[in-house]
């Protein structure tokens, strides 16, 4: 941290204003994060191009990224998937944000076996209560590769979550393959959850632009280069 001070002290040839919004930003980007995965039965699904499940794809990103983004950021981890196709409670906790995680991380999401529904609302839900979000900044990373299939509605549960607490911001990655439903725009389906909690919402459509989704939701602009 004191290096990335360092470097944005160096850079402030702009006025002071500018400089400082630049230091907040950088250090909201260090802030807590969860990534809340889909791991849903869709992610077992393939692309009309190869037989590589979708899951695999997502393996491969966040191997891509995390072990980078771990030392300088407390990351979690939070499952949605796999258990009954019949309900929507099969949200797990799987590690809460600490220093150093990707190898726990990378561990659970390789060993992870897509099935079930599509809670992501709840999920989110339950990722920010995790990062105590009403008493800290906190950041929630959404990967998902299809939309609620539960009954909540994203964008009212975001606008909840955000009256609560002003500074929750929601990321949402939208992971749309060949074949897939048309991604929603932001303002509809989970997009909107990004639009309320002034987070980003990108969509990929392979391997190298999830890299890209989560290097730009996960890492902070001064040494996001860095970790490609």
């Amino acid at each position: 941290m004191r290096f990335v001070s360092r470097m944005i002290a160096g850079f402030c040839v702009a006025p002071l204003l500018a400089c400082a919004a630049t230091a907040a930003d950088d250090v909201r980007c260090l802030d807590d994060a969860m990534l809340v995965l889909d791991a849903s039965g869709s992610m077992a699904g393939t692309d009309m191009n190869a037989m590589r499940p979708h899951i695999a794809k997502v393996r491969e990103a966040l191997a891509a990224v995390v072990p980078a983004v771990a030392p300088k950021r407390h990351l979690g981890l939070m499952v949605y998937g796999p258990g009954s196709f019949a309900k929507c409670a099969n949200i797990t906790l799987r590690l809460r944000p600490g220093p150093n995680s990707a190898e726990t991380i990378m561990a659970e999401v390789n060993g992870v076996v897509p099935a079930g529904q599509t809670p992501l609302t709840n999920s989110v839900r339950k990722a920010a209560e995790e990062l105590r979000f009403r008493y800290k900044p906190a950041v929630v990373v959404l990967l998902t590769d299809g939309e609620e299939t539960c009954g909540e509605d994203p964008c009212r549960a975001a606008r909840a979550l955000k009256a609560e607490a002003s500074a929750l911001t929601i990321h949402v990655i939208g992971f749309k393959v060949a074949g897939a439903a048309t991604w929603l725009a932001p303002g509809t389906g989970s997009a909107c959850m990004a639009a309320e909690t002034g987070g980003l919402a990108i969509t990929a459509h392979n391997k190298d632009e999830l890299i890209d989704a989560l290097r730009k939701t996960l890492t902070c602009p001064l040494y996001s280069e860095a970790v490609r």
